[in-house]
C-alpha cells in the first residue's frame, strides 16, 4: 500500500513539476547506491551470526534428538 501512495504522489509530482521529479528521481538513484554496500555488510553478518548460533546449538539439538 506505501508502494503505491509513493507511486501515485510521484505521479502528481510530475504533472506538476517534472523537473523536480526527475531530479528525485536520479537522487533517490545515488543514494540507492550509496547505501548498497551497507544492506550488503547487513546481509552477511546477519547469515554469518546464523551460522554461528547453529553451530553452538548443534549439540543441544543433537542430545534433544536422543
Amino acid at each position: 500500500m506505501k508502494l503505491l501512495i509513493a507511486v501515485l504522489l510521484f505521479c502528481i509530482l510530475f504533472v506538476m513539476c517534472w523537473p523536480l521529479a526527475v531530479g528525485l528521481f536520479f537522487l533517490l538513484f545515488f543514494v540507492w547506491l550509496l547505501l548498497l554496500p551497507f544492506a550488503i555488510v547487513g546481509f552477511t553478518l546477519g547469515v554469518v551470526f546464523k551460522i554461528i548460533g547453529a553451530i553452538f546449538m548443534l549439540p543441544f539439538k543433537l542430545f534433544a534428538a536422543i
